[in-house]
This record gives structure tokens, C-alpha cells and sequence, in this order.
């Protein structure tokens, strides 16, 4: 059986459990209720992380059936990793675990990952000038917990959206696959393609297709986390060791629009005396939607930039580029990202006018009053410019008794409701004044 057929087969048992898992969800409540942080409207089943979970552990076994073994330690570390992840998500899913509750857990599966497998980061790679690998040492353990910790909780604070943490996921994932598929064992990352094709099948369910205005499901913390450590467990894994598949720096473009997000949104909170944790709406998928996109445009916009990530970490491995210059343009682009998101004010309005003014008929300050339909208050000519304009005009001679609707016509058409009255009254005092 080839790696297409198992694939395919991920897919399929991942759609199959999301339709056995739908209704079952409703009648135990393991739904997400809506309210103001959030968009959707009626109560939403959480079983998309669970449904991934459980058709990748099936097509693993068809694997595992069809002949190709993979190391004993790394699978049951992996899976046993994945499966305490998955449990603690739909409890909290369930129940609103504390965050500690949850540290806890990622700490746990961070620590399988390490001891039982022996992926860890050793090393950040040629990141001294002299080219030489930056070894850990002693911190390769807490680093590795905090970069784990760091991915999971990047990826959860990213599905904000409809499809948008599916969609990032994919991306990264397929870039992972690549570029062991290029320069590395194709056996070693069997399980990416396999967990691509389960997100693939929740995506079905997730992204707001023709016919369908919003997602059937939801992925839950269950569902952010596991494929927070997956994507940590492979980046780490094809980055380490004499046979490295990319470089560690390379690796943070393959995560670039996660950790980008998660970054710059704790720093933000940090600044303004909040705590990092607390939830808001000032996310980049939220920067967009204010300037008028769609909520699909949104996740498509979104998920190319993530494939630009992926491109740059391909081409920086393809053409050997320094690790000190890869990392050093990773932070660049971050800071860049963190001016972008503190200044969304700007960026939004920038894109409301530039790109979206075509299709956009309503300004945001007015777009919530559907009563109204004229012309926005402080758009057109500065009224005070206008009222200079019109004193300084010639008077005009209108006979007695003056009409206010022939002197409205003598004055040059406006859009400003407010500079028009007040054109038109100037006038009419200075035409008494004559008379």
C-alpha cells in the first residue's frame, strides 16, 4: 500500500469520524458557545481535534499493516504525547480547565517528546559568525519545553477564525514533508503526510464552502494542541543531528505567521499593563476583517503569507544560505510584523482604501448603522474649507424675496452635507445684507 492509499484512507476515516462524532457532540454538549469574542452565532460541535487524532492513529495502522515500521520509542512517544494532549483539550473543552492545568499537560507531552523519543534541540544551529553550531548544553531540555509550549499555544491562539488554523497548520506541514522529501528519508516523516490528509478532511467541515455560510465544527484545544506539538516534534526532529534536513533557523519560517502572531499579541498586551494571556480582538486575522475582507479572504490571505514563510525557509536550505543571515531576516520580518500589528489603525485604514474600496460601499465608523445611507460626515471638502471658500466668493444678487432651493443650486456640488449648509447660509446673510 503506498503512501497515497494511506493517505487517502486518513482523509476518508477522519470524515467518517467527524460525521459519527457531529451529533454525538450536540447531545453531550461539547460544543462551543458563542459569545462577544466570538463570530459564530449558534452553539458549534469541538470534535475536529479528536476526529484528526483518531484517523491519523487509523491510517497509522493500516501502515503498520501494509509492512513499513517505524522506531518503537518515537511512535509510542509520539501517540502517547498526542493522546494526553487530545484528552486534556476535550476535558477542557468540556470544563474550562485552568491555564496551569494545561501548562501542565504541554509541559508533559514536551518531556515525552525528549526523554522518550530523544528529539530535543541540541543546538541552534551556524549562528555564530564563525558558522560553528550554538550548542544548547545544559538548556537543550527547558529550551526545547519552551519552544514546544511556545508552538502549541501559537497555533491555539491563531484559530480565531474559520479554517485559518487548519489552513496554517497544512501549510507548514506540507513544508516540513517537502523538504524531507527533497533532502531527506521520506520514512522518517511518514506521519506528516498522514496527519496533512486528516487536517485536509476537517477542513471540509471547517472552511465556509459554497452552500455553507459557517463551519459545521470546530477544531477545540484538543485539536490546536496536538498539531502545536506534531508541528514542534518535526520541526525540532529535521533540524537536529548530523543528518539535518534543514536548519534551525530555516525551521522558523516554516512556523513564521504562528509565532509572529503569538509573539508580537503578548508583547502588545505586556505594553499596555494586561496580561499576556488575556483574550482580545487585535489579532492580524482581526487587522483584516476590519478593513473589509471576508472572512475566506481573510484565511486565503493569511495562508499565502504562510506559504511565503515556507519558501523562504526552502530557499534559504536549496541556496545555503547563512544561518546568522536566515535568522537575522526572521527577526527583521518579526519586528516589522510587531509595527504592523501596534499601528493596525493605520494598516487597516491603509487597506480599506487601497485594495477594498471597490467592493467596500460603507465606511466602518457608519457600516453599523444600516439606517443610514448618505454620505459620511467627514469625507468630501473640510467644511471649514468650505465656509473659506464661500466668504471669499463674489456676492450674488438674487431678487427679493430670496428661495433657498435657487441659491442651493448656485453652489458648486459637494458630498459634505455639513460644508454645503454651510456655504449656502454665508450666502444668504450676504445677499440680505445687500438687498
Amino acid at each position: 500500500m503506498s503512501v497515497y492509499h494511506i493517505s487517502l484512507a486518513a482523509l476518508t476515516s477522519t470524515t467518517l469520524l467527524i460525521l459519527l462524532l457531529r451529533p454525538l457532540a450536540v447531545v453531550t454538549g461539547l460544543v462551543d458557545i458563542p459569545n462577544e469574542r466570538k463570530s459564530h452565532q449558534i452553539p458549534t460541535p469541538l470534535v475536529g481535534g479528536l476526529a484528526i487524532f483518531a484517523g491519523l492513529v487509523v491510517a497509522f495502522l493500516l501502515t503498520v499493516a501494509a509492512g513499513v515500521t517505524l522506531p518503537l520509542r518515537e511512535i509510542l512517544s509520539f501517540f502517547g504525547g498526542g493522546l494526553l494532549l487530545v484528552t486534556v483539550g476535550v476535558i477542557d473543552d468540556f470544563f474550562d480547565l485552568s491555564p496551569l492545568a494545561r501548562f501542565a499537560a504541554q509541559i508533559a507531552a514536551a518531556l515525552l517528546m525528549i526523554f522518550g523519543a530523544g528529539v530535543v534541540l541540541d543546538d541552534l544551529g551556524g549562528m555564530t559568525l564563525s558558522g560553528r553550531l550554538l550548542a544548547m548544553g545544559v538548556f537543550a531540555v527547558p529550551f526545547t519545553v519552551f519552544a514546544t509550549l511556545g508552538v502549541i499555544n501559537a497555533l491555539n491562539m491563531c484559530d480565531g477564525l474559520d479554517g485559518l488554523s487548519g489552513s496554517l497548520s497544512l501549510v507548514s506541514l506540507a513544508g516540513l514533508f517537502f523538504a524531507a522529501y527533497l533532502w531527506g528519508n521520506v520514512a522518517d516523516v511518514i506521519l506528516l503526510p498522514l496527519l496533512g490528509s486528516a487536517v485536509v478532511g476537517f477542513l471540509l467541515f471547517n472552511l465556509r464552502l459554497p452552500g455553507r455560510e459557517r463551519a459545521s465544527i470546530f477544531m477545540g484545544d484538543a485539536g490546536s494542541m496536538f498539531l502545536g506539538f506534531a508541528l514542534t516534534w518535526y520541526a525540532v526532529s529535521l533540524s537536529q543531528g548530523d543528518s539535518r534536513v534543514i536548519s534551525p533557523a530555516a525551521a522558523l519560517w516554516f512556523l513564521m505567521l504562528p509565532i509572529f502572531d503569538t509573539v508580537t499579541m503578548m508583547l502588545r498586551r505586556i505594553l499596555r499593563g494586561r496580561s499576556p494571556f488575556s483574550p482580545d480582538r487585535e489579532h492580524l486575522h482581526h487587522v483584516f476583517l476590519l478593513a473589509g475582507y471576508t472572512v475566506n479572504e481573510t484565511v486565503g490571505l493569511m495562508a499565502a503569507i504562510a506559504v511565503l514563510g515556507v519558501l523562504v525557509g526552502l530557499a534559504s536550505v536549496y541556496w545555503h544560505v547563512p544561518e546568522l543571515l536566515v535568522a537575522g531576516g526572521f527577526l527583521l520580518v518579526g519586528l516589522g510584523y510587531f509595527w504592523m500589528i501596534m499601528h493596525a489603525w493605520r494598516v487597516m485604514r491603509f487597506l480599506h482604501r487601497s485594495i477594498c474600496r471597490r467592493r467596500i460601499t460603507g465606511d466602518r465608523r457608519r457600516g453599523q448603522d444600516p439606517a443610514y445611507a448618505g454620505p459620511e460626515r467627514r469625507s468630501g471638502i473640510d467644511r471649514r474649507l468650505a465656509s473659506a471658500r464661500a466668504a471669499a466668493a463674489p456676492p450674488v444678487r438674487i431678487p427679493s424675496p430670496v428661495r433657498a432651493p435657487a441659491m442651493a443650486t448656485r453652489q458648486p456640488a459637494s458630498s459634505d452635507f455639513s460644508s454645503c449648509a454651510s456655504a449656502s447660509a454665508s450666502t444668504l446673510v450676504r445677499a440680505a445684507k445687500r438687498n
